[in-house]
Parts: structure tokens; C-alpha cells; sequence
């Protein structure tokens, strides 16, 4: 079977970032992610949202909607939903602007390989699996 037509087992993701500079978390979260969060609410095919707000002034909303979703279409909800939201943000928040955009693939497998007896440090193992399992999972 073609790789195009292996379904997709990973849900789309849309990240929605924004700054403030100089605001706490705590600013940032009253301010700006729960203003995005809040706008959000009911897009079609919208299983969940996380958010984070960090002390740097960056929030971080990612919306995870239903496999099968168009991605496109989903930025597209998101954009348009965002539009709502942006004169209820902050002037420094508008004025650097807030992205939307696709993820990346998200992982569906991580494996991490240790010495558990310390017989192997880093470069042994990671010669380890270049030689071993990369070229078999590769085949």
C-alpha cells in the first residue's frame, strides 16, 4: 500500500502562540490564554485544548481535533475564531501579533535507550543503535 493511503493516526494539531513581554504567568494566563481558550470553544471537530503560560510572556494554546480533520480547515476555524478574540487582548499582545499555525507530526512511538548496569556510556550506546535498530527499523 502507497504511504498516501495509510490513514492519518495522529489527530491535527493547530498551536496558537502569543507574547507579552514583561507579564508574569499569571498576567499572561488571566490576559491572554484564557481570553484565546475562551474564544475557542466550539469548533467543529475539537476534542480538546491544552495551554501553558510561561514566565518568559509566551502563551502557548494547542488545539487537538478529531483524526480525519482537514488541517487546513482547522487553522482556518482557529483564524477566524482568533479574530474575535484579538480586541479583548492586550495592546503590547496585538501589537507583537499572535501565530497559528500546523504541528509537526506528532510522535507516536519514543523509545530511549540506557546502560542500566553503566557498562555503556552515551557514544556506546548511541553507536549501539545507529548500527543495530536504526538499520532494522529502516528495512
Amino acid at each position: 500500500m502507497p504511504v498516501e493511503q495509510y490513514p492519518d493516526l495522529a489527530p491535527p494539531n493547530v498551536r496558537i502562540t502569543a507574547n507579552y513581554p514583561g507579564a508574569s504567568a499569571q498576567t499572561l494566563e488571566n490576559t491572554v490564554t484564557q481570553v484565546i481558550e475562551q474564544n475557542m470553544t466550539g469548533l467543529d471537530n475539537l476534542m480538546y485544548m491544552s495551554s501553558q503560560s510561561s514566565g518568559t510572556g509566551q502563551a502557548t494554546v494547542t488545539l487537538s481535533f478529531v483524526a480525519g480533520t482537514d488541517p487546513d480547515e482547522a487553522v482556518q476555524q482557529v483564524q477566524n475564531q482568533l479574530q474575535s478574540a484579538m480586541r479583548k487582548l492586550p495592546q503590547a499582545v496585538q501589537n507583537q501579533g499572535v501565530t497559528v499555525r500546523k504541528t509537526g507530526d506528532t510522535n507516536i512511538l519514543t523509545i530511549a535507550f540506557v546502560s542500566t548496569d553503566g557498562s555503556m556510556d552515551k557514544q556506546d550506546i548511541a553507536d549501539y543503535v545507529a548500527s543495530n535498530i536504526r538499520t532494522r527499523s529502516a528495512a
